[in-house]
């Protein structure tokens, strides 16, 4: 009875450690296969969390697009009615140690506004002065700009026996009282003209003596 009983228990025994050894392998397995499903959730999530970011990344670029296509189409628009409202005028500038006169027409030689020094101020040593020269070119600016004329070719001219001392003092600041008026400066010329023989100077053969 002794030896069943003992054969009995080793039996027992043997059973309990097998039902161990197999519940720390399911564990391990369990172990094993809650791993696995974490990194497959893992990289589920990367893959939604990437798709999200491509997706945004794409709305982005578009409404960039969208909106450099909106910008570029406005400044086509604008370029093409700033070229059609463009009218270009010629400003004749005389300018002479006495007087300064400007003279604006249209591109056919149409007279649109003449100012000189004289419509300006009432003192006649004052004809030329830069100050009334500004002046002088901006009375005729207005009726210019009345007109629709935004451009101007640009002509000046001093007197023709000057002999090398060119325009008068007024020219310049004529010039940039029509640049500071709004008006798009196209070019600036040089019209003075150029004496071809002429009547005979005063002074004689031997020239004037001084």
């Amino acid at each position: 009875m002794a030896k069943e009983k003992s054969i009995i228990y080793k039996a027992e025994v043997k059973e309990k450690k097998v039902i161990k050894e197999k519940s720390k392998e399911d564990i391990k397995i369990e172990k094993k296969v809650e791993v696995k499903r974490n990194e497959i959730d893992i990289k589920n999530e990367l893959k939604d969390k990437n798709v999200e970011v491509k997706v945004e990344a794409k709305e982005i670029i578009e409404d960039k697009k969208g909106k450099s296509n909106e910008a570029s189409d406005s400044v086509t628009d604008s370029d093409k009615v700033e070229k059609k409202e463009e009218r270009a005028g010629i400003a004749y500038i005389f300018s002479s140690p006495n007087n300064t006169i400007v003279h604006i027409t249209d591109l056919a030689g149409n007279t649109i506004s003449r100012v000189s020094g004289g419509m300006v101020t009432k003192h006649s040593r004052l004809k030329a002065d830069p100050t009334i020269a500004m002046f002088v070119a901006k009375k005729a600016a207005e009726r210019a700009k009345d007109l629709g004329i935004n451009a101007l070719f640009i002509r000046m001219r001093a007197k023709t026996n000057t002999e090398g001392l060119g325009v008068g003092p007024g020219a310049h600041s004529a010039v940039k009282s029509l640049g500071r008026e709004g008006f798009r400066i196209l070019n600036v010329l040089d019209a003075t003209r150029v004496p071809r023989g002429g009547p005979k100077k005063k002074g004689g053969k031997r020239g004037r003596r001084v």
